[in-house]
C-alpha cells in the first residue's frame, strides 16, 4: 500500500485560487455562454490587481495574486474566445436541421464502444462506437461550411472500432445537434465505412499493438478476469462483461477501470523504486520515470483524468530532477490550469472533476485523518488503508450523487478490501503488456499471476453489489450534488464535537439494529411459499417456478444479459435447476444463459423446435457443451413433473422448416414454447412471445387455456388477441418489460383488455421482481419494488 504524503501544515496554496478561477470561468462559459467566461476572468483579474496593490511585502500573497491575474486574463481572453468560436460555429448552426453532411476530420480519441442489451434477433454487445474528432473541412447538403470545431461521430463498430488517434478520415452521415455542454459543435450519425483513411502516427500503432497483445494474452483466463485485467491496466473495458461493469459501479469500484493518477502512480512508482534499489541518482530516476509516464499516456489514450494525472506527475518529476521537494497540491493546481486552458471542455467532464476532487482529498484530508487514527493507536498501514477510501468517498460523493442519482454505501468497505491487490495487478498487467510482444510465454505467466487479483476484485464487487441497501437513491443533477455536499459538510462539522459524534454513533447503531435484522436476518424477499416469480431482467423474460423442495426450481428464459437473472435466482436461494427452458431463441430470452450456471447445478436445457436465429442456436449449443449439460427438445403434448410442480407443453403448433433460411421476428416469436404449469398457487400459462397467428392456433386447438396466472405474451405488445386473453381469463397478468424501453411495451390496448377481464396486472418496470403466492382465497401477489433502470443504449 502506498504511503501518503507527509502532512505539511504550510500547504502551498498560491496556485489554488488561479486554478479555481480558471475552472469556474470555463464552466460558466460552457453552461451559460462565452461572455460568462469573460466576466469571471475579468473579475478574477481585478481582485488579483487589488491584492497586488495592497499586499506589498508579503511574497506568498503576491505570488497567489500574480497567478490569479495571469489566469484571469487568460480565461477572459483565449479561453472565452475558444468557447465563443465553438458556440458560434457554422456547423453547429445547421446541425439541428438533420441534413446530410460530409466531414474531413482528425480522430482525437480512441473509439469507445456503445453497448446495448440484446433484443429479438439482435445479439447483445457493441453495435456502434463514439469517436471524438476535430473538423478540417465540412460540407452540408452539398454546400461547403466553414468549421474548425469538434464533432462526435456515431459509427458502426465493425468498420470504425480500429481507428486510432491522429488518423485523417472522411465521414458521411446525418447531422444532429450536440447534447452536452462542451466544445462539440455537432453529432454525425455515420452509416457507412470511413473514407480516405490516412495513416496513424507510429506511436499510436505501437500502442494499439500492445493493447491488442494484452487482450490476446488474457484469453488464457476465464471470461470475467480476462475482460477486467485490460480495464485495470489500460482503462480498456471493451471486453468487460456488462454484469461486472454494473457490479463495479454499484460497489463503488468503477474508478478502478478508469485510468487515472492511481495507475500512473503505480507505474512510475515501480520504476522509481527499482532505480532507488539500484542506487541511481534523482535526476536519472526522474528521466526514466518521465519516459515511463510518456509511454503510459500514449498507451492508454488522452482521457481527461489521465491527462490531469500526467501533467501533475510531470510537474512532480521535474521538481525531483531539480532537487526540490515537490508538493502535490501545487502540482494538482498547475495541472488544472494547464488542462482547462488547453481544452476548456475539461471543465464540464465528470471524470476530470472526480479525478481532481479525489486527488485533492488524498492530499488535504487523508494524511490528517491517517495521522489522527495513528494517534489513537491504529497501526499506520491500517490507518492509511481506512483514511484513503474515506477521504475519497467524502470528496467525490457529491459529484457521484449528482451524476448517478444514487449513493453507494458500501464503497468505503469495498475499496478497503480491494486496495491491497490493485497495485500488484496493475504492475503485472503493465509488465505483461510490454513483455508479451517479444516473449509471449513470459506474458502469459504474468497474466496468470494477475488472475487471482482480478478474481478477488470481481468477488468484492459482486458481494458488495449484493449487500442489502448497497445503493441509496438520491436526487440527480446539480440539485442532488449540492444537497449531498451540504449533508456531508454538516456531518463533518458535527463530527468535530464530541456530543455530536456520540449522537451520530447512537443513530448509526440504532439503524444497524433496526435495518440489518430486517434486511439480512429476516428479509422481506422472497415471500414465504412463493410459487412463481417473474424476475425483473429489463426488456426480456425470466420466470422461476418453485418445486416442493427448497432451493430447487424450474427456470423459463434468462433475460437479455448476464447478471439480472443470476441476481434474481440468488435472492430466491435457488441452487438446483432440474430444467432450464428457453421458450425461443431471441436475444432477450437467452442472453443471461451463462450466468444461470454460476454456482448452480442445472439438469438440462430444453428448447422448442425452432433453430433461428442461427447465431443464437450456436450460442446455446456451445454453452450447453461447455457446461456439460444435455440439450433436449420439447414436443407438444409432452408432460414433465416434479414434486409440487408439473408442466404441460401446449405449443408451438407450427414451426417453419429448418431449411427455410432467414426467418423474420414474427415467425420466431410464433415458434415460442407455450407451457401450462400447475403450482400450489394455481395454473400458470407461460406464453413466450407468441403473436396473433400462434394465439389463434392455441384457440383453434380446443385445449382449455384457462389459467389463474398469465405471463402476458411478448411483453404486453399490441399483438394480442382479445379472444385469446378472454380464453385464459387470468386473475393475475404478469408483464415482463424494461423501464424506458423504446418498443412501446406494454401496449395500452392490451393492458385495457386485461383490466376489463378483471385481472390484476403487474409490470416488472414498475414493481420489480413479482412473486405469486398460494392463498386459500386465490393467488396473491408480492412485489419486490426495486425495478431495474432503463435498458443500456
Amino acid at each position: 500500500m502506498s504511503t501518503l504524503p507527509a502532512i505539511d501544515t504550510r500547504q502551498d496554496m498560491r496556485l489554488v485560487p488561479a486554478a479555481l478561477a480558471c475552472w469556474l470561468a470555463a464552466l460558466g462559459g460552457l453552461l451559460l455562454g462565452w461572455w460568462t467566461a469573460v466576466a469571471v476572468g475579468l473579475v478574477s483579474a481585478a481582485l488579483a490587481g487589488l491584492v497586488l496593490w495592497r499586499a506589498r511585502g508579503r511574497p506568498r500573497a503576491l505570488g497567489a495574486a500574480a497567478a490569479l491575474l495571469v489566469l484571469g486574463l487568460v480565461a477572459a481572453g483565449p479561453v472565452a474566445w475558444r468557447i465563443r468560436d465553438a458556440q458560434r460555429d457554422d456547423l453547429r448552426a445547421v446541425a439541428a436541421d438533420g441534413l446530410p453532411a460530409s466531414v474531413r476530420v482528425v480522430v482525437a480519441e480512441r473509439p469507445k464502444p456503445v453497448r446495448s442489451a440484446g433484443y429479438a434477433d439482435q445479439q447483445a454487445g457493441a453495435r456502434s462506437v463514439v469517436l471524438t474528432a476535430d473538423v478540417r473541412t465540412a460540407s452540408v447538403d452539398g454546400r461547403p461550411v466553414a468549421s474548425s470545431g469538434r464533432v462526435l461521430l456515431l459509427a458502426p463498430v465493425a468498420q470504425w472500432a480500429s481507428l486510432l488517434p491522429g488518423q485523417d478520415v472522411t465521414a458521411s452521415g446525418l447531422l444532429m445537434p450536440p447534447r452536452g455542454s462542451d466544445l462539440t459543435v455537432a453529432v454525425l450519425s455515420v452509416r457507412g465505412p470511413p473514407g480516405d483513411l490516412g495513416p496513424a502516427p507510429w506511436w499510436q500503432r505501437t500502442a494499439a499493438g500492445l493493447r491488442a497483445g494484452l487482450h490476446d494474452l488474457c484469453q488464457v483466463l476465464p471470461d470475467e478476469p480476462a475482460g477486467l485485467l485490460p480495464g485495470l491496466v489500460l482503462g480498456d473495458t471493451s471486453g468487460l462483461s456488462p454484469r461486472v461493469e454494473q457490479e463495479f459501479v454499484t460497489a463503488g469500484l468503477a474508478h478502478l477501470t478508469a485510468v487515472s493518477g492511481g495507475n500512473l502512480a503505480v507505474a512510475c512508482g515501480a520504476v522509481l523504486l527499482l532505480l532507488r534499489v539500484l542506487r541511481l541518482g534523482p535526476r536519472l530516476s526522474a528521466v526514466a520515470a518521465g519516459a515511463c509516464l510518456a509511454g503510459f499516456l500514449v498507451l492508454v489514450g488522452p482521457e481527461p483524468s489521465v491527462l490531469r494525472a500526467g501533467v501533475m506527475a510531470a510537474v512532480a518529476l521535474l521538481a525531483l530532477a531539480l532537487g526540490r521537494r515537490g508538493s502535490a497540491l501545487p502540482a494538482l493546481a498547475f495541472a488544472v490550469c494547464v488542462l482547462v486552458v488547453t481544452d476548456p471542455a475539461m471543465a464540464t467532464d465528470f471524470g476530470f472533476a472526480l479525478s481532481v476532487f479525489a486527488t485533492a482529498g488524498l492530499v488535504l484530508i487523508a494524511p490528517r485523518w491517517a495521522a489522527g487514527l495513528a494517534r489513537r493507536g491504529i497501526p499506520p498501514g491500517f490507518a492509511e488503508g481506512l483514511a484513503i477510501p474515506l477521504a475519497a468517498f467524502l470528496v467525490t460523493a457529491p459529484v457521484l450523487a449528482g451524476m448517478a442519482g444514487s449513493v453507494s454505501l458500501v464503497s468505503v468497505l469495498t475499496n478497503v478490501l480491494a486496495a491491497p491487490v490493485v497495485a500488484p495487478a496493475t504492475v503485472l498487467g503493465v509488465l505483461a503488456t510490454v513483455t508479451g510482444p517479444w516473449w509471449p510465454g513470459a506474458g502469459k505467466v504474468l497474466v496468470h499471476l494477475a488472475d487471482p487479483e482480478a478474481r478477488w476484485l470481481i468477488t468484492v464487487a459482486r458481494h458488495g453489489a449484493r449487500a442489502p441497501g448497497a445503493v441509496v437513491a438520491w436526487p440527480g443533477g446539480w440539485t442532488g450534488g449540492l444537497l449531498a455536499a451540504a449533508v456531508l459538510v454538516v456531518l463533518v462539522l458535527a463530527a468535530r464535537h464530541r456530543r455530536a459524534r456520540l449522537v451520530m454513533a447512537v443513530l448509526v447503531a440504532g439503524a444497524l439494529l433496526v435495518f440489518v435484522p430486517v434486511r439480512v436476518i429476516a428479509p422481506a424477499w422472497p415471500p414465504r411459499n412463493w410459487a412463481m416469480v417473474e424476475c425483473d431482467v429489463g426488456q426480456g423474460d425470466a420466470v422461476v417456478l418453485a418445486t416442493a423442495e427448497p432451493g430447487r426450481a424450474v427456470v423459463v428464459d434468462t433475460g437479455p444479459e448476464p447478471g439480472p437473472v443470476d441476481e434474481c435466482l440468488h435472492r430466491l436461494s435457488v441452487d438446483r435447476i432440474p430444467l432450464l427452458v428457453l421458450s425461443h431463441l431471441h436475444a432477450d430470452h437467452i442472453g443471461g444463459l451463462a450466468s444461470v450456471f454460476d454456482g448452480r447445478a442445472v439438469g438440462a436445457i430444453a428448447v422448442g423446435p425452432g433453430r433461428a436465429p442461427e447465431w443464437a442456436w450456436r450460442q446455446v449449443a456451445v454453452e450447453a457443451a461447455k457446461q456439460g449439460v444435455p440439450l433436449v427438445e420439447l414436443s407438444t403434448g409432452e408432460r414433465l413433473a416434479w414434486p409440487g410442480l408439473s408442466l404441460d407443453v401446449l405449443g408451438p403448433h407450427y414451426v417453419p422448416a429448418r431449411s427455410a433460411g432467414q426467418q423474420d421476428g414474427t415467425t420466431i416469436n410464433n415458434s415460442s414454447v407455450v407451457l401450462r404449469a400447475r403450482t400450489p398457487a394455481g395454473r400458470v400459462l407461460l406464453t413466450g412471445d407468441v403473436e396473433l397467428a400462434a394465439q389463434a392456433d392455441l384457440l383453434a386447438d380446443g385445449d382449455n387455456l384457462k389459467a389463474e396466472m398469465l405471463k402476458v405474451p411478448h411483453h404486453g405488445s399490441r399483438y394480442s388477441l382479445p379472444a385469446f386473453l378472454a380464453a385464459v381469463a387470468p386473475r393475475v397478468a404478469l408483464v415482463s418489460v424494461g423501464a424506458g424501453n423504446t418498443y412501446g411495451h406494454p401496449n395500452k390496448s392490451t393492458m385495457d383488455s386485461l383490466t376489463a377481464l378483471g385481472a390484476l396486472v403487474t409490470r416488472t418496470d414498475v414493481d420489480g421482481d413479482t412473486a405469486v403466492v398460494g392463498d386459500p382465497s386465490g393467488p396473491a401477489v408480492a412485489r419486490r419494488g426495486e425495478p431495474r433502470g432503463p435498458p443500456r443504449r
